[in-house]
């Protein structure tokens, strides 16, 4: 399987980029097990650098940047996600799910 290979999927969560001159905040914008493509509103990411990210509240996962055209980049994994962790970071973390009342929904209702 080639890194392209791996299914993407569309996705909204925050997450945190760290490079060897600080950290910032980051939107996923597509996910797969390999890596993902983010919008960086800076968009100064180099192809090749070595950096970290955190898809919500999982990572830090190691990455590289494998391209950017501003704003948007993107970013190969140094070892694939498990599908258990894609599966779970998708069912609980995508932003686009909050209006839908699907993240509220995990446990009894207070009402």
């Amino acid at each position: 399987m080639t890194e392209r290979d791996a299914q993407r999927h569309d996705i909204s969560i925050i997450g945190k980029i760290r490079t060897g001159t600080g950290k910032r905040d980051v939107t996923i914008v597509d996910l797969s097990e390999r890596g993902c493509r983010i919008f960086d509103r800076m968009g100064y990411l180099t192809p090749g650098k070595a950096v970290t990210i955190r898809i919500g509240p999982v990572g830090p996962i190691d990455a590289t940047i494998r391209w950017q055209e501003q704003p948007y980049a993107g970013l190969l994994f140094d070892n694939p996600l498990y599908p258990a962790v894609l599966d779970h970071i998708r069912a609980h973390f995508d932003l686009r799910d909050l209006g839908r009342g699907e993240i509220d929904r995990r446990g009894p209702s207070h009402t």
